[in-house]
């Protein structure tokens, strides 16, 4: 074991690691592009961008340079009292990506930060009106982050059964299958009648640490609508589904009603940094607006807007705004829909779902062995690794969502790592 094994065994603690039983890490010592370079000279291909967050690839040159230049002006600086111009040129652009109801940009850490911040905003909203809203709804299956607001209107079970009593009030629908449609709009507008929900959340369109699980804009169009009507507050988080990944910029562009909130990460600084924007309207702004400084939405952290951070989303919209973004988007997708056609009959699949750049492939076993926990996902993370791809399934769903910038001939060989792993399952 080298040195680098041997420290990280000592002193570190990974995430969503059981490390009494988990093999060892792969210990990267450089990335370019889809690649990653092991220590001992062997190459893995990105496919999930690193959690989903490499949108462009590694060391691009370009937000290299937009970093570097920062820290040549500002590396950082509070943000209570105190601006600078990379924050309010991120606050501005982020807008013109978004729904004309967006106004004002919140900035925070990550994904599950700028989750806690929407959350706040939605009861101090009906708070600060004088009206006694508190309870939240959310989706089954969803996962909106690690934090104790983002745990409890997440999904309730294996993640975060230890700290469930400490949750608050959340009712969850089912997952909007074509069949259940109608059913569950029907029990969403008796419970919106009642006039307790201030918000509802929702992953639009695709349910990430879910497994992937896809539902049909028209059920999310038709859920909005009821949410409007009873003026209950709507969150976007958007964390994983922007940034091109279901084919347009954000998952809210296949339907017409605009939500309250939009939540952002992830795809915002290309993977470079760490930085979470939280996304609202004029109206929720100004219901914080009072003499009485109590009534200000007293959040913050100490790298608020971090200079740093800040100048490397801008070079990302930068990039974004150029012809090969979406064209990339674009031949990524029909790669992938090519595939889909020739895989999605395959003995071992119970499905394959595709939208965008994300295509999923869920692996047919007896349901008690269909879950995060699945036996398979050690078998399957293990023979992707001996093909070169770093894959990390969701017990027995395994997808990819890659970097932009990997060529057909890089995603022709992630095809054909899959395909050999379903061939060889007995």
């Amino acid at each position: 074991m080298s040195k680098l094994l041997q420290e990280d065994e000592k002193y570190t603690w990974h995430p969503f690691t059981q490390v009494q039983t988990e093999s060892t890490p792969l210990p990267i010592i450089k990335a370019k592009d889809a690649t990653l370079f092991a220590e001992d000279g062997k190459t893995y291909l990105d496919c999930n961008s690193s959690w989903w967050v490499n949108t462009h690839g590694h060391g691009n040159q370009y937000i290299k340079e937009a970093l570097i230049k920062q820290f040549d002006q500002i590396d950082h600086v509070i943000f209570a009292g105190a601006t600078h111009p990379k924050a309010v040129e991120l606050s501005k652009r982020i807008l013109d990506f978004l729904p004309s109801n967006m106004a004002r940009t919140f900035f925070s850490d990550d994904g599950s930060t700028a989750i806690e911040v929407a959350l706040k905003m939605v009861f101090q909203y009906w708070h600060n009106k004088n009206q006694p809203k508190m309870k939240m709804m959310a989706m089954e299956g969803a996962y909106h982050g690690d934090t104790f607001g983002a745990m409890s209107i997440g999904h309730r079970g294996y993640f975060n059964k230890p700290f469930e009593h400490l949750f608050f009030d959340v009712d969850y629908i089912s997952f909007p299958t074509e069949d259940k449609e109608a059913e569950i709009l029907k029990d969403v507008e008796n419970q919106f009648k009642t006039n307790e929900f201030a918000g509802l959340i929702v992953e639009p369109l695709v349910q990430g640490s879910a497994g992937m699980c896809m539902y049909r804009p028209e059920f999310l169009e038709a859920l909005f609508v009821l949410a409007k009507k009873h003026e209950v507050l709507i969150i976007c988080d958007e964390v994983m589904t922007g940034w091109g990944r279901t084919g347009k910029m954000f998952a809210l562009e296949y339907i017409q009603t605009q939500p309250d909130i939009i939540c952002l990460s992830k795809g915002l600084t290309a993977g470079v940094m760490s930085l979470g924007l939280t996304v609202t309207t004029s109206l929720v702004f100004e219901a914080f607006l009072a003499p009485e400084k109590t009534k200000a939405l007293l959040h913050g952290h100490s790298y608020t807007a971090n200079a740093l951070a800040c100048a490397v989303a801008c070079a990302n919209l930068d990039l974004i705004e150029k012809p090969a973004f979406f064209k990339n988007i674009e031949r990524i997708t029909e790669q992938h829909a090519a595939f889909r056609s020739r895989i999605k009959v395959h003995s071992k699949l119970k499905e394959v779902r595709q939208l965008g750049t994300i295509i999923a492939f869920e692996v047919q076993l007896e349901e008690s062995d269909s879950s995060y926990f699945s036996s398979i996902r050690d078998e399957a993370y293990h023979f992707f690794l001996s093909k070169g791809l770093l894959i990390r399934p969701l017990g027995n769903v395994f997808f990819l969502n890659p970097p932009y910038c990997s060529t057909n001939e890089e995603l022709e060989k992630m095809y054909s790592g899959i395909t050999d792993f379903l061939n060889q399952l007995t």
